[in-house]
């Protein structure tokens, strides 16, 4: 049993504060100007399954450790590409030093570890920094990729 987790995220096209929940259908939108909204969250071991697997869009899993250099780079990066990207992708941050099982199930080896699901599936898989612009262009390719195979 989980409790339903919200944050709230300011537009970034009116200003306009909203609450955007952690898990949720569909794509969060602003109540005042109706753009999509980034949407970017933390999971971990107990709601994973909830606010990554059962996504209605493709999920950037950024695998990430507090102690990690490069993951403390990357981080303003994919939180770039979240919000460039909004509406058409979520973002989940996981500390895989507080959250083994997740960390376990993918393998981690290395962080920051970025893996892409959709629908709750492995589709891309990246380990290392990089910065924004070849993140976007990584994440906008396996997302295409996944919409020309789901539509074809």
């Amino acid at each position: 049993m989980s409790t339903m987790q919200a944050q709230t995220v300011s537009c970034p096209h009116c200003g306009y504060t909203n609450r955007v929940p952690v898990a949720a259908e569909g794509r969060p939108k602003c109540g005042h100007c109706k753009q999509p909204l980034p949407w970017i969250v933390d999971a971990g071991d107990n709601d994973f399954t909830d606010v990554v697997e059962k996504a209605s869009v493709p999920v950037v899993v950024d695998l990430w450790a507090t102690w990690c250099g490069p993951c403390r780079m990357v981080t303003p990066a994919l939180e770039q590409v979240a919000r460039e990207l909004a509406g058409r992708i979520k973002l989940a941050k996981v500390d895989v030093d507080k959250n083994p099982r997740v960390s376990g199930r993918f393998q981690v080896q290395a962080v920051p570890t970025l893996l892409v699901l959709d629908h709750g599936e492995s589709v891309a898989r990246q380990t290392g920094a990089a910065p924004a612009h070849v993140l976007r262009s990584w994440v906008e390719q396996v997302v295409a990729g996944r919409q020309t195979t789901a539509g074809g």
